[in-house]
């Protein structure tokens, strides 16, 4: 009888948990050269860093051609006319109002008040300097896309990335063969991004053990309070968002229909992937919500790259939670610049585990935050 294989993301809490009680052991040492130069800045920053390093090297080429992939391919939304609009529009919205409802639970409960991770190095801290919201808006459109991309302007690396897929979808059968090769450069970047997060394990052990070993216990409170923030949002989300909407746009049984949709929530539930529930998502709509074959074939697939909520929530309250444990002030327009980069964010986030880790990086660049 073969065992069990064990998720990524349970082995990213038991190296979250032993990572915490290893830290907080190695935080009553004594100062000196074992605890401060070997294991502290030595072993923990070493595998936490390599892991880090790893997740900033594909960020901007997973955001480019994620982004210019998607958008080479929305000549679909020709077909279904209408439709098509009002379902990204709709996506957008909910994702736009996700990460402004966590936005605001970040502000309220302040997930990170009471940790200080300035003594935590981290590899760039940069404190974004004050822009006026006119010209954030017009500077997201590069004079120099190649040195968008070398300095990692993300909001510059969308644009360019969907006006080429624009481009391509305009050009038809002429740009069929750069959208193949998008098509293939994306599949090696999910790769990259599966190998990386092997690691992930071990270096979430490193960068939790570092930040323990340095300011001890204190540091478990504000976590908690940054987990249940996140819950408090995705069930707001779920319950108060999703639910009305249901019941205002279908008139159907809100608890019939969780009681179908069952079964696609425990895959979600059980493999941190979007993507892992298309398959039983289309047919479970198709068989027993009615739903016509032409439209959960384009709005399902659809809705699992662009329509990532809960990303969304998740980077909507570690932007608090990281600017109060930095002591960074949060201003209006680095709010505003949360919820414009997250929900573009979310059309490039890879419906596979450890993805959004990935965009989270991209959001904390475009406000400045240490990554």
């Amino acid at each position: 009888m073969s065992k069990k294989k064990v998720s990524l993301t349970t082995k990213i809490l038991i190296a979250l948990l032993l990572g915490s009680i290893t830290g907080i052991i190695v935080f009553q040492f004594p100062n000196g050269t074992f605890k401060d130069a070997f294991l502290i800045n030595g072993v923990f920053q070493l595998v936490g860093q390599l892991f880090l390093r790893g997740i900033m090297m594909l960020v901007v080429p997973l955001v480019f051609i994620s982004l210019a992939n998607g958008a080479a391919s929305m000549g679909d939304i020709k077909k279904l006319g209408r439709v098509g609009g009002k379902t990204v529009a709709f996506y957008l919205s909910t994702t736009a109002i996700s990460v402004a409802i966590a936005l605001v639970l970040g502000y309220f409960i302040k997930p990170g008040s009471g940790l200080d991770l300035t003594a935590v190095k981290a590899v760039k801290t940069t404190i974004a300097v004050k822009t006026p919201l006119v010209q954030t808006l017009y500077e997201m459109v590069p004079s120099n896309p190649i040195l968008a991309m070398s300095e990692g302007n993300m909001l510059q690396i969308i644009v360019v990335a969907v006006l080429t897929g624009i481009g391509l979808s305009l050009l038809g059968k002429k740009g069929q063969p750069l959208i193949n090769l998008l098509e293939s450069l994306n599949d090696l970047i999910m790769k990259l991004v599966e190998i990386v997060m092997t690691f992930a394990p071990i270096g979430v052990f490193g960068l939790i053990a570092k930040t323990f070993a340095t300011v001890g216990y204190v540091a478990m409170l504000p976590l908690m309070k940054y987990i249940l923030t996140i819950y408090l949002g995705l069930l707001l989300i779920s319950i108060l968002g999703y639910a009305s909407l249901l019941k205002s746009f279908t008139g159907l049984s809100i608890k019939k229909f969780y009681k179908k949709f069952f079964p696609v929530m425990s895959v979600a539930f059980s493999t941190a992937s979007s993507n892992a529930t298309v398959p039983v998502n289309m047919d479970t709509c198709e068989k027993e919500l009615g739903v016509s074959k032409g439209i959960a074939a384009f709005t399902i697939p659809l809705g699992a790259t662009v329509n990532m909520n809960g990303t969304a929530i998740m980077q909507g309250v570690a932007t608090f939670f990281v600017a109060q444990a930095y002591g960074i002030p949060v201003t209006l327009n680095m709010m505003l610049t949360v919820v414009l980069t997250s929900t573009i964010a979310s059309v490039g986030t890879a419906g596979v585990p450890g993805a959004s880790i990935i965009m989270l990086s991209m959001v904390f660049q475009a406000v400045g935050l240490p990554l």
